[in-house]
């Protein structure tokens, strides 16, 4: 009301100060009168129904405002009243104006913009509360990647139940199993080859052809000590898997690292020589010695002791053995096992299932006619207590032992590889003697000797020929001769046994 009485004496000061002016100019005629007062009340009820339209929209806001108590009504209501002030913050200009029609002009155009505002509010409010489809479209795709599997998730690589044997690499078996599932078939047969170091090109022949290991010979130790280890490192770096680095140093007549002077100052003696000597002690103190020299040179794996039992000197293998009981040699054995494999050198023993009094099969086969009795009570014995104390490898022979088998070397044999396994429960590797020998290519038809050496069982075969050994079990496995997964039991135990030498 106070605002109402501003404008009313707002007006009729207009009239007054507006009649002055026409008296003390020209006397305006009865018309003219008549047209300013009618002027004057028009603007007047104009003035009168904004007010009232005004006072009746800020009564309608505070009635919204404490019944729904909504914000956006209140902004509303707000820019409602900001309107109106600025209406009434107009007043001088339009009391200062001489033509009243130019104030109700004014007045009309504040009440458009008031319009406006209020309508761009209104629109304003709506807009904000559509969700735009983009915005559904966005909202739809994030659920549905948090519900809906990827395609591209792999199922995890799990050992096969069926080759858990609890032995002495298993706990490295999963993660040598989920190496080789990502190897291809050329680096899963690799694994399998123990070959003859070729006299060059080693390192880039131990790559061609993903070779698991190389055993060296008198020839690979000639030279200085320096080169000698610099061609041996060479080897087990060549390749991410590193390799086994084997060498045959039994002692006495098979010595491959005593006759160089570079590398010792004296020969190694045979078990035999050194049992006569200080008994088993002496061998294991000269074991140890040559354990020092071999892992200086990076040797890595020795393919000794000889567990056969001999006591005939006309026997091949007497030199080479202990030449005591099976008693004495078992516990020679068991204690050389200990002894060499806790210095980090690997034992291979052989040759399984014992040579006993047969001839060498270098130049021809041998025939072994003992009953399966004897070789339970004498044989099995050293490579009982071989296996009990831990041994990493088995080499088998090429000797036909016909109460096992009469019809194959025992290394082609998969009825001497199950004796091996489930009679005397060795877990490790199994290998070859070397199939280049003139025992084996004869008693083989139907099969190379190296697909008959992985259908038997072995896990590495010692070969000469690596390359055609390759391509053979490779031609295997595609024309379905030898499931892959042979050849995957193999290199995981491979792999797994290098693991557990914290090789890799």
């Amino acid at each position: 009301m106070k605002k109402s009485r501003i404008l009313l004496s707002g007006i009729l000061a207009v009239l007054v100060l507006s009649s002055a002016s026409c008296s003390n100019s020209t006397q305006p005629t009865d018309m003219e009168e008549k047209s300013t007062v009618q002027s004057s009340i028009v603007e007047f009820e104009q003035v009168s129904k904004i007010e009232s339209s005004s006072d009746a929209e800020k009564s309608s806001e505070v009635v919204k405002e404490n019944s729904e108590k909504s914000s956006d009504e209140s902004e509303q209501a707000s820019k409602t009243e900001s309107s109106s002030d600025k209406e009434l913050s107009s007043l001088p200009e339009k009391i200062e104006s001489e033509n009243g029609s130019e104030t109700v002009s004014k007045m009309e155009s504040s009440f458009t913009a008031e319009s406006s505002l209020v309508v761009e509010s209104t629109v304003s409010h709506e807009e904000n509360s559509v969700v735009p489809e983009e915005s559904k479209q966005v909202s739809k795709a994030e659920s549905s990647s948090h519900t809906e599997p990827s395609a591209t998730i792999e199922k995890p690589i799990k050992f096969p139940d069926k080759w858990k044997d609890g032995g002495i690499f298993s706990s490295k078996y999963e993660k040598a199993y989920e190496i080789v599932k990502n190897m291809t078939l050329e680096e899963k047969i690799g694994q399998l080859m123990l070959a003859r170091c070729p006299e060059s090109d080693g390192i880039s022949e131990a790559k061609k052809y993903h070779l698991g290991g190389y055993v060296l010979f008198g020839r690979d130790f000639e030279g200085s000590r320096d080169s000698i280890t610099n061609n041996i490192s060479g080897y087990l770096s060549s390749q991410d898997i590193p390799m086994i680095i084997a060498v045959d140093e039994e002692g006495g007549t098979v010595s491959r690292l005593s006759w160089n002077d570079e590398l010792t100052d004296h020969k190694f003696l045979s078990p035999r020589k050194l049992y006569d000597n200080g008994g088993i002690d002496a061998i294991i103190n000269e074991a140890q010695e040559k354990d020092i020299l071999m892992k200086s040179l990076n040797i890595n794996t020795n393919l000794a002791p000889v567990c056969d039992i001999s006591t005939d000197e006309n026997d091949f293998m007497y030199y080479r053995s202990l030449g005591q009981s099976a008693d004495i040699t078992s516990d020679f054995i068991s204690k050389y096992t200990i002894a060499c494999q806790q210095d980090g050198i690997s034992v291979a023993l052989k040759h399984f299932p014992g040579y006993g009094n047969n001839v060498d099969t270098h130049n021809g086969i041998a025939i072994d006619k003992r009953s399966y009795e004897n070789f339970e009570k004498n044989d099995f014995l050293p490579f009982k207590a071989g296996i009990n104390a831990g041994a990493h490898m088995v080499l088998v022979s090429h000797n036909i032992v016909e109460c096992m088998d009469k019809d194959h070397p025992a290394s082609l044999s998969s009825e001497v590889h199950r004796v091996l396994r489930d009679e005397l429960g060795f877990t490790g590797i199994i290998i070859t003697d070397d199939l280049e020998m003139d025992a084996v290519s004869k008693y083989v038809t139907g099969y190379s000797v190296v697909e008959a050496a992985v259908i038997a069982g072995n896990d590495m075969l010692c070969v000469s020929d690596y390359e055609t050994a390759c391509s053979e079990l490779k031609e295997a496995v595609n024309n379905g001769t030898i499931e892959e997964e042979v050849i995957e039991h193999a290199a995981t135990r491979v792999i797994a046994w290098k693991m557990t030498k914290n090789m890799m």
